[in-house]
């Protein structure tokens, strides 16, 4: 089976890809390198499995061949490149999900979206259940993300229903582990390299705001099984671990883990943040027989000797 993969040099892109290699796939990896990296997927240019493409899914594609599998990941993710980036997010996840779409639909291939835990916004429901529509800003600094993939979302599914197209959406909630950037800006990088560092950990607010950590190699099976399994036609997924700790409690793990000097410095809390953000992944279990098995202190070391050995 060939699988066209977008944003393949990417954090979760880049592991994905090699599942599927494993798997026995064919591989066509897209990627423009706007946040990706070269480096993320430099290993496999010597697989025959592997094709790589230079190019930015904003614009038309076509692929020589057939394609069984797109899967779209390619979207800026963490808040520090979705605010830097604003109107290329939003086409990569307009434009870029029309074009991926469309190419799914000429070739009829099945179709996986990377959707987002953001569509549910500032969550008024808790833990968020598939069906649980949102609170969200339509016009603050984050709407650029969380409406980039709601509108995705809504994309997907009239693909689904106008053509009859086999779409599948995967809510990803915080994903982390090795090949995250150091500049990321997403909270686990950006604590464990100051805390490597010895320099103060910036928390915002009160630290009191909760996040559930999926590591990636948990991530990637859960991708993975959601765009082989059959019978899932329409289906929204969430992908992510239920294990809720607050930022503060996090920082201070990651202080322990590393033995850092490192003090918490509060700074003011960013706009839009959430409160609390935990998936409810009952659904994943029933259809995908998926629940994550790394508990967050053997990924949070995985991931420290990652930022360690750069």
């Amino acid at each position: 089976m060939r699988v066209l993969i977008t944003g393949v040099a990417g954090f979760i892109g880049s592991h994905l890809c090699e599942r599927f290699l494993e798997e026995g796939f064919y591989v066509i990896g897209m990627d423009n390198f706007l946040t990706g990296s070269p480096d993320n997927i430099a290993h496999l240019f010597g697989n025959k499995r592997f094709h790589f493409i230079h190019y930015n899914v904003v614009n038309y594609i076509y692929i020589d061949g057939p394609v069984d599998l797109v899967v779209h990941l390619a979207c800026p993710a963490s808040p520090v490149d979705y605010m830097n980036h604003p109107i290329h997010t939003m086409k990569v996840d307009s434009l870029g999900t029309l074009n991926t779409l469309g190419l799914a639909k000429l070739k009829k291939s099945r179709y996986v979206f990377a959707s987002s835990s953001e569509v549910y916004g500032s969550a008024q429901v808790h833990p968020q259940p598939e069906d649980y529509w949102g609170y969200v800003n339509p016009t603050g600094p984050r709407s650029v993300y969380d409406e980039a993939k709601r509108f995705s979302e809504a994309l997907c599914m009239a693909y689904h229903r106008e053509h009859g197209l086999d779409v599948r959406i995967a809510r990803i909630f915080n994903t982390y582990g090795p090949r995250m950037r150091k500049k990321d800006g997403r909270v686990i990088p950006t604590l464990v390299e100051k805390a490597l560092k010895h320099e103060p950990l910036p928390v915002y607010g009160d630290g009191l705001q909760t996040r559930s950590f999926c590591y990636i190699e948990d991530m990637v099976d859960g991708l993975f099984r959601l765009s082989v399994r059959e019978n899932l036609e329409g289906e929204v997924i969430n992908l992510g671990n239920p294990q809720e700790i607050t930022i503060l409690e996090l920082a201070k793990e990651i202080i322990r883990m590393t033995n850092s000097s490192s003090d918490i410095v509060f700074l003011p809390p960013r706009p839009d943040d959430p409160r609390r953000r935990c998936p409810d992944i009952k659904k994943a279990k029933r259809l995908l027989d998926w629940s994550p098995r790394i508990s967050l202190q053997e990924g949070l070391e995985s991931t420290i000797k990652w930022f360690k050995g750069l």
